[in-house]
């Protein structure tokens, strides 16, 4: 029993990991809290849908849904943060303007889409289980935990061992000094907001093939999760992140495995409190992106 919630949690945790990941990358380089990440979560998980429902292959849909994120956050970018940076309109004006950006593109969600939920296969994903010792899992949930882990090393070695990561760093260490040294600014925090929301993307259409469904409601869902998750991990650390989403994974699942789903958030951020007042800056302290 002990194991299988384990795995379980594992692999819930793996999903809200993926999607703090791109929460705190922003956080890390431009200090600002992006609350239209979720909507951009939500939305990828439709257009794969979409995707799907027109005859594409999953795994088309999943990287068209990836792809589409991302460039929805470089347009995020431009249109509701770049005009803020250049007129220095602080941090809680940028943080208003992505709540209004979030409100925007559930709203065009739901012209398009309505408020029903949306299935990618009717009557469920055929996928056989696999026995490993004294756990269980399909073959999807291990499809979906394999695809969170290799992104997010794909983003580690990104940022350690590539010119863009470095650019990255540098950017979030101090713009200035990283304008003298000669990185392009907007186009490394234009970047930024590709990854960070290609990743939450990915994260939202993993979500909707574990539970073979998405609805607009999916993204309300999610938010607090992941402010949670990289409150807890500390803000600005992707390392926190990863590490903080395992955690509220684990205490959701062992919630509901008990018999206390209906207690499974007051747990999470109970959780996170008696974390937070042992730590008030997170498991991983503050700004640890700069030495990812």
């Amino acid at each position: 029993m002990l194991a299988q919630q384990l795995v379980n949690g594992l692999f819930l945790g793996a999903v809200y990991a993926l999607f703090a990941v791109g929460y705190t990358l922003v956080f890390g380089v431009l200090d600002i809290l992006n609350l239209a990440h979720a909507a951009i979560y939500m939305i990828a998980a439709f257009t794969a849908y979409s995707l799907v429902a027109h005859g594409l292959p999953i795994g088309v849909a999943f990287v068209g849904g990836v792809i589409l994120a991302g460039v929805v956050g470089i347009l995020l970018d431009r249109i509701a943060f770049a005009p803020l940076r250049r007129r220095n309109a602080g941090t809680l004006v940028p943080l208003i303007s992505s709540i209004g950006a979030a409100i925007i593109i559930g709203a065009i969600a739901r012209g398009i889409y309505g408020i029903d939920e949306r299935h990618f296969v009717e009557g469920g994903i055929d996928s056989p289980p696999i026995h490993l010792g004294p756990v269980t899992f399909t073959a999807v949930e291990a499809l979906i935990f394999a695809t969170a882990i290799v992104l997010m090393l794909v983003l580690s070695y990104v940022l350690r061992a590539t010119t863009l990561g470095r650019n990255i760093r540098a950017v979030s260490q101090d713009r200035i000094a990283a304008a003298l040294l000669g990185v392009n600014i907007e186009r490394t925090i234009a970047a930024t907001f590709f990854i960070a929301s290609a990743l939450g993307g990915a994260a939202g259409i993993l979500t909707g093939l574990e539970y073979n469904s998405v609805s607009i409601d999916m993204a309300g869902s999610i938010e607090l999760k992941g402010l949670a998750v990289i409150i807890l991990g500390g803000m600005g650390s992707i390392t926190g992140a990863v590490i903080g989403g395992f955690v509220i994974g684990a205490v959701e699942t062992f919630a509901v495995a008990y018999g206390l789903s209906e207690w499974r958030d007051a747990l999470t951020f109970g959780v996170m409190f008696v974390i937070l007042v042992a730590r008030p800056a997170g498991i991983f302290g503050a700004r640890a992106l700069r030495n990812a």
